[in-house]
């Protein structure tokens, strides 16, 4: 079984972040959209309201499951069987630092192998960070979120 994981904060989850998996898709047998614990990151959401949201946007795909997990993710993977770690690129500076943290993980546990996707043209702009900003000053986010957790993360948010 060739098993995956994309892992991330999901603060919250974007159209980029759903390209990438369902993109993925048909690569894997299993992709777990992993929410990691980052202590230099302080969330804009609980952990239960990104794993519902993660849930609603691919309730309709069975071999997409959502767990949330600490420290590297590369015990993750081990801990999950998975062999694959997914991962996005929007330009050259994600090429730089995801290519120095795949290289990490290989030499932690060489069996581990990371899997880049190129974003989307269309998605490079969108990121949680964005969609965040964007909230603070009453602004349309449907452009950046799946549209069926567009209104919770709007509502949550006031």
């Amino acid at each position: 079984m060739k098993k995956a994981v994309f892992s991330g904060s999901f603060d919250p989850i974007t159209k980029g972040h759903e390209n990438i998996v369902l993109r993925a898709m048909p690569l894997f047998d299993e992709i777990i959209i992993a929410i990691g614990y980052n202590i230099m990151k302080k969330n804009a959401y609980t952990l239960e309201q990104r794993m519902k949201w993660i849930e609603d946007v691919f309730a309709d795909f069975p071999k997409v499951k959502v767990a949330c997990y600490q420290g590297l993710t590369v015990d993750f993977c081990k801990n999950v069987g998975a062999n694959y770690i997914i991962r996005g690129l929007r330009g050259p500076a994600d090429l730089e630092y995801e290519t120095m943290i795949a290289e990490a993980n290989k030499k932690i546990n060489p069996e581990i192998e990371t899997v880049f996707f190129l974003t989307e043209p269309n998605l490079r702009c969108v990121s949680s960070t964005v969609v965040r900003d964007l909230l603070k000053h009453d602004s349309s986010i449907i452009e950046f979120v799946p549209s069926i957790i567009c209104d919770d993360i709007t509502n949550v948010s006031k």
